[in-house]
């Protein structure tokens, strides 16, 4: 069997973990400027929707060379739209491929998704079966153009955007992200679920859905995770409460984890998962990433609406810095990079 990424990174690897409405194309690009981490994830994105013809949902998967290995994350209830969407992201050139099992929204564990797919560990097998079945039938020449529940405007920008694929993965492994449990840890029979549908990784949170991001983080049971798994060939990876690159390394010594995925500890941090010291001022780094905000999505009457999602990370950039609240309320009301620009400037950040 040919070796994928998963085996050919040095351990620990440490990741950006996948978070909706954060790991756009945009933030992806700044961290792994900044802080190089080994591998990074997609916001996740509905396989229902895309094979319901929603054809806005590419935009999530639009990625730049330098990202890789960069990972495609879906989620849903259906097996079959996972196969179809499987082979649509083999077309587009992903490193790899998860399936969501772990986000706590309410939207989402109401129609089954994400974390609810812990009280149906049959389901999430067969999704996890289909979607491994999806990159063995891309390998064997099947296209989007032969998924039936992929319209053919769906197919057409696929087909569009697969021609300029520079460096195709020759195998995509397929991984899980979950959590613990759902009201409470079930590590063992969930994990044991996990691994008989033999997903290539599993990257673990050590939390329940019904705790949300409250509370500490569990590794002992990410520890019981990687137990389990040692018969398998599964790697384990765990998330939770990590701060940084060396607090990664201190983590995966004492779980035996093969990496960790860090989420919050990224915030304004991209120097987060570097294993040197900042090389930049990070306000400096906090006015480029607003740059190219602005200049990926910025368009024409659209410039103020489109900015929006920059303040929260202008927020973080400036949070514990002396004075932070005062500054921050500034640069929420910031429509462009040159008013955040002009606010790091006033208050002598740059």
């Amino acid at each position: 069997m040919q070796k994928t990424f998963w085996q050919t990174l040095a351990k620990p690897i440490v990741g950006l973990s996948p978070m909706d409405g954060i790991t756009e194309v945009v933030f992806r690009t700044i961290t792994k400027k900044y802080g190089q981490p080994d591998i990074m994830y997609t916001e996740f994105v509905s396989v229902e929707g895309l094979c319901h013809n929603a054809i806005k949902l590419l935009d999530d998967f639009i990625y730049l060379e330098a990202e890789r290995p960069l990972i495609a994350q879906i989620f849903g209830v259906t097996p079959e739209y996972f196969y179809q969407v499987a082979i649509l992201l083999c077309e587009l050139g992903f490193d790899g491929i998860d399936i969501n099992m772990g986000c706590p929204a309410k939207s989402m564990y109401k129609q089954g998704s994400g974390a609810n797919l812990i009280n149906t560990p049959k389901l999430a097998q067969e999704i996890i079966r289909q979607t491994k079945k999806g990159v063995a039938d891309y390998l064997k020449g099947k296209r989007s153009k032969d998924c039936p529940d992929l319209s053919p405007r769906i197919v057409a920008e696929v087909e569009k955007r697969s021609k300029t694929v520079k460096n195709r993965p020759s195998a995509v492994p397929v991984s899980v992200k979950t959590r613990i449990g759902y009201n409470k840890p079930i590590t063992k029979e969930w994990m044991s679920a996990l691994l008989e549908a033999k997903p290539d990784a599993i990257a673990l949170h050590g939390r329940t859905l019904k705790q949300q991001y409250h509370g500490k983080a569990d590794w002992a049971e990410i520890g019981t995770a990687v137990e389990l798994a040692k018969n398998f060939g599964v790697l384990i990876l765990g998330n939770g409460d990590v701060k940084n690159r060396l607090d990664a390394g201190k983590k995966c010594a004492k779980y035996g984890t093969a990496g960790v995925l860090i989420g919050r500890g990224s915030f304004g941090n991209p120097f987060a998962f570097s294993k040197n010291a900042p090389t930049k001022n990070i306000f400096e780094v906090a006015l480029e990433h607003a740059q190219l905000h602005e200049k990926t999505y910025s368009d024409g009457e659209n410039k103020t609406h489109h900015f929006l999602p920059m303040r929260k990370h202008l927020g973080w950039y400036v949070k514990s810095i002396p004075g932070a609240s005062k500054i921050r309320r500034e640069l929420f009301k910031t429509n462009q990079a040159q008013e955040v620009e002009e606010i790091f400037r006033k208050f002598e950040l740059i």
